[in-house]
């Protein structure tokens, strides 16, 4: 397993992987690995049939969905073509198919009052970002104090998802809380500190310490159960949309390769603040 290691390593190297790519990747093709060495199989004999077996087992035995199978099978087709250098026959390992499920999109109402419960100036900031600029978790955790800028009114999102960088908006009433939260933890401080650390400075805030921060504060309001953290970036999108902001434009600020990606956050807009009405409302119509 150490030398498949090795050759994985040096191929995400020579490609640039991006670190959260590396560390899912591995993780499941070990566990791909494990799996057919439990069966008594060697890599290099690994049949079509072994892997239709393996996707089979992540369906039915752990119970996987169909998005995480998938990326099971984006793993190991990886490894089974790149490292191990045999033939991928998608005609026999399909891919798939994922049934489209829409996050629930809470009222503005309630998204601030989220925002209004966090007591603790950190969180609050952490919160009002998510919401206001449209940041995965991931991205809020990883800002550094350079990324934010007052005078143009923008954050710089650096390596996020798919190796990329971008701009997005910075919201005012986030910078007001920004200031607060600065002037009370921050003394003395360099550029390219973490905006979030951690409990050692020199480490960015956890990720799930902000999940579990969101699921405190939800619980205490006794919001809806399936509302998360990065619910607040699916809020920013919608809201923005129905705000009347152009879809390229809320594109650029998430960070989509595709605009069809951010268009699904139309399914998600309340359609009496879009302007549009039933055509049962709509001219001399008056059943009886």
């Amino acid at each position: 397993m150490q030398q498949y290691k090795q050759e994985i390593e040096l191929y995400f190297e020579l490609k640039g992987t991006p670190e959260s790519s590396r560390e899912s990747y591995l993780r499941r093709i070990f566990a791909f690995i494990n799996y057919m060495q439990n069966q008594y199989k060697c890599m290099e004999n690994v049949t079509d049939s072994d892997i239709q077996q393996y996707i089979l087992h992540l369906k039915k035995e752990k119970g996987l969905s169909a998005g995480t199978i998938n990326c099971y099978i984006s793993a190991v087709k990886f490894f089974h073509t790149c490292i191990i250098g045999k033939e991928w026959n998608p005609l026999k390992i399909p891919r798939m198919k994922r049934i489209r499920k829409f996050p629930v999109i809470p009222p503005k109402q309630d998204v601030l009052a989220i925002l209004n419960k966090a007591a603790n100036l950190k969180h609050k900031a952490i919160l009002a970002l998510l919401y206001g600029s449209g940041l995965r978790v991931s991205e809020v955790a990883k800002l550094k104090i350079c990324d934010i800028c007052s005078k143009s009114m923008r954050i710089r999102i650096e390596n996020a998802k798919h190796n990329t960088n971008r701009y997005t908006i910075l919201s005012e009433l986030a910078l007001d809380v920004l200031r607060k939260y600065f002037r009370a933890y921050f003394s003395s401080y360099q550029m390219d500190d973490w905006l979030f650390p951690g409990q050692h400075k020199s480490e960015h805030i956890n990720v799930k310490s902000i999940k579990n921060t969101m699921i405190k504060l939800r619980n205490q309001l006794q919001i809806k159960q399936n509302i998360s953290a990065h619910t607040l970036r699916h809020c920013f999108a919608t809201h923005a949309l129905e705000d009347g902001v152009d879809p390229v434009f809320i594109q650029q600020m998430l960070g989509h390769k595709n605009l069809q990606t951010t268009m699904t956050y139309l399914h998600m807009t309340s359609k009496s603040l879009m302007g549009i009405k039933s055509p049962l409302d709509t001219g001399n119509s008056n059943p009886k």
